[in-house]
Order: C-alpha cells, then structure tokens, then sequence
C-alpha cells in the first residue's frame, strides 16, 4: 500500500486558506489523480483563534512557522509571503529536512530562488513555485518542460493584474490614475500601499523567476529595469489609441548579441494583437520558442482561487513523484548573463511634448531629434492656442534610447516645455 502524502501548511490567510478548503473538501478526488491519499498534516499562521474559510480545528497546530519545518509530513507548503522571514528559514530549513517545498512566493524566490534551488537538489527534493510566476497561467511548466526543444529567444507579458485593470478602466471611462486607484484599492484589486503593484516591483520579480526559467540564469530582481505607471496620463492613453495602440505594463526579457535585457516598463502594443486585448486582472505571457513560434498562456494572474489552483497543481505534480530542478536547469548550471546596455536598445517611441503654443516649438523640438539621429513616423499636434500650453505628441521610427533620452534631455531644458518629456517605447513582438 502507498503510504499517504503529508502536507504542512504555513499561512491561513486567503491562499492558504483555499489550499486548506481544497485538501479539505476535495481531497478524495485530488488522492484519486495523484495516485495517493493526500493528508493535511499540519498548519500554522499568527492567530490561531482567528475565524477561516477553512475549518482546520481537527488539524495538527505549530505556532512557530520555522518549526513547521520538523512536523510529520512529506511537503510544506509555504504562502506566508514577504522576501525575508519566517518565510526563508522555513523553506530552508524544510529543504535541510529532506521535505518539499511549494511556495507562491514570488519576492522570496527573486531573491534567494538560486541558493534554495541548489539546496533542494543537494537534499533531492523538489522545489515548485507555479503560483508564483502569474498566479493561475502555467507559464512555469510551460518554460520548464513544454518549450524546451528550440529554446527560448524572449518573453514578454502583462505580469500585474492591479496594473491592467488601471490602465484598462483609464482607457474606458477617461479618469485619471489618481482615481481609478482609489476605486482598485475599494474592489481589492490593489493593496492599502500600491506601490510594490503600481511601481513595477510586483512584476519585476514574475519576470526575474521567468527569465531563470527560460535562459537559465540565477533569479535576480536587480538586474531587471523597472519603471511603473504612476506617470500615464489619460492624454497618453487617448493619444496612444488614435496611432492604432494600448499602453500595458510589460515584463520583457530577451537574450540579445550585448547580453540579456530584463525591463518592466509601460510600452505601446498595437490593437488587435494578443496583448492589446487583455484586459482588467487578467495577465498574458508570450513565448517565443525558437523554431517553434509564439506561445500565448492568459488567465487570471492573481487572486485567491487562481493562486489557489496552482498551489494545488504543484502539490499534487510532487505527489506523483515529479521531480527535477526548481528552474529547468540544474542549480549548478545557472549562469549570470551580463545585462544589455540601454545603447542597445532599439525601438519606436511613442513621444508627448507639453509645450507653450509659440512660434518655433515645433522646429526646435525637430532639431534636436534630428541631431541625435531620431527620425518621426507620425505626429498629432492640436490646432491653435497661442501662448497657452499644448500636446505635440509623435511616434517615431526605430531609434536608440540612449538617442532619444539625449534629444529630450536637451528639448526639457527649453523654456517653451512646460513639464519633462514623455517617453513609451513600442512592444511589437
């Protein structure tokens, strides 16, 4: 007979709490696909007189989360959260124990992923974080085992649910950021703080474990460019929509001839293609898989029910005896790429110049474009206003940033430029 498998939990909070319900009230038919009885076999969170969603009364209680790590059981579970601890000497000290781990811990894994993933292999246990990359899109198995036969020559996506939903409700009902924030925050789409969400950091630690996954490099949250989208206006917006585009927070890495190039950034994509059609707290990655061509992966990025089912996939995934590297690489193989310069980067620009509606803006604005080589495909410049403020809004052809960053540099010190240029590259892939 198959003995069954044991699993502690740490963390009761709204994941933790549906793994608990799950294993709970569906665990006969989770045994049934597993090929064994899968037992909660012990939990732990701060309060544990605090009501949950899950009645886990009958289960064995440790207070202490570190020490969960010694409790009878085959796997622990960690959804805690936060890069530091109980959440790293737990899944350390789990792993030392010869147990499993499964963590929806995307901070966590961005920073520490490398030296846990070569503790996992030296102990021989499986270390499984799908949970963590996009909430409910398998994109880890995808890049871990389905496109591996030509490799991975880039990804790209939307990583941050609370993002798209502002930037999709911006688009809809012509609000500002400002406001559309408050009302994410009042549906519980974006947290109290929103900065992790809104800044861009949120998305830059789904891209580092992303890009571990697809180039087998060590996990590294500090070689990723970040930038949020606390700056886009509606102007961008309804500018953006009249040149055929949608703005999107993207998480972009791809290896390029100068090195690998990791940036969250808000960038243009062209209606009617896969990206431009996602919308609110959906999230999307694409693929490219060599020979093999795109591979778009959509659902729900975040939540407590996608979140959730990925737990649960992974947990059943060790129950079977899957086992392997936590990145698709073994831990000794990870190799840090050196990171793209910004000279390298080529793109189409999306540009907003807020200006004083006088003789000359235009050709001076030209002027310095064409000095550092910054040619223009199109441009939207609103009739006439003399002397008052005005949008002169331009999209150019595939230029350098560094280019474009010297020509605005030099147009922002202009007393006829009323604020800091903006400037959005265009995502094409």
């Amino acid at each position: 007979m198959i003995e069954p498998f044991r699993i502690a939990l740490a963390g009761l909070g709204h994941v933790g709490g549906g793994v608990a319900q799950i294993l709970l009230t569906r665990g006969a038919e989770l045994s049934r696909r597993a090929g064994r009885e899968l037992q909660l076999a012990a939990v732990c969170a701060r309060d544990r007189h605090k009501p949950r969603r899950a009645d886990v009364s009958s289960i064995p209680w440790i207070d202490d989360a570190v020490a969960l790590a010694n409790a009878d059981a085959d796997l622990v579970v960690e959804v805690i959260g936060g890069e530091g601890e109980p959440a790293l000497s737990l899944i350390r000290a789990a792993l030392e124990n010869r147990k499993a781990v499964v963590t929806a811990n995307k901070a966590l894994l961005a920073t520490h992923g490398a030296q846990l993933a070569m503790l996992a292999e030296e102990r021989g246990v499986p270390l499984r974080f799908e949970a963590a990359a996009a909430g409910g899109i398998p994109i880890v198995k995808g890049l871990r085992q389905s496109l591996i036969t030509y490799g991975i020559d880039g990804i790209h996506g939307i990583l941050n649910g609370t993002c798209n939903y502002i930037l999709t409700q911006m688009e809809a009902t012509g609000r500002a950021f400002a406001e559309v924030l408050a009302e994410a925050q009042a549906r519980g789409y974006a947290e109290a703080d929103p900065e992790m969400d809104v800044g861009g950091m949120d998305s830059a630690h789904k891209l580092a474990l992303l890009s571990a996954l697809a180039f087998g490099v060590p996990p590294d949250v500090r070689a990723v460019r970040v930038e949020g989208i606390r700056h886009i206006s509606r102007a961008d917006i309804a500018f953006a929509k009249e040149f055929n585009y949608r703005i999107k927070l993207l998480g972009i890495a791809r290896q390029t001839p100068h090195g690998l190039d990791q940036r969250v950034q808000p960038a243009l994509v062209r209606l009617g293609t896969p990206l431009a059609d996602v919308g609110f707290v959906f999230n999307a990655v694409v693929a490219n898989a060599g020979a093999a061509g795109p591979f778009t992966f959509e659902g729900r990025g975040a939540g407590e029910e996608p979140t959730t089912s990925a737990v649960i996939s992974d947990i059943v995934d060790i129950a079977r005896g899957e086992r392997g590297p936590a990145f698709g690489w073994p831990a000794k193989e990870l190799r840090a790429i050196p990171p793209a310069p910004p000279d390298a980067h080529v793109s189409a620009y999306y540009l907003r110049f807020d200006v004083r509606d006088l003789p000359g803006v235009l050709a001076e604005i030209s002027t310095y474009l064409a000095r550092e080589d910054v040619s223009i495909e199109s441009m939207i410049q609103r009739g006439r206003n003399p002397g008052e403020p005005v949008a002169i809004v331009m999209v150019t052809h595939e230029c350098s940033e560094t280019a474009v960053s010297r020509a605005l540099t030099a147009i922002g010190i202009s007393d006829k430029i009323l604020a800091p240029p903006c400037m959005i590259p265009i995502e094409n892939g």
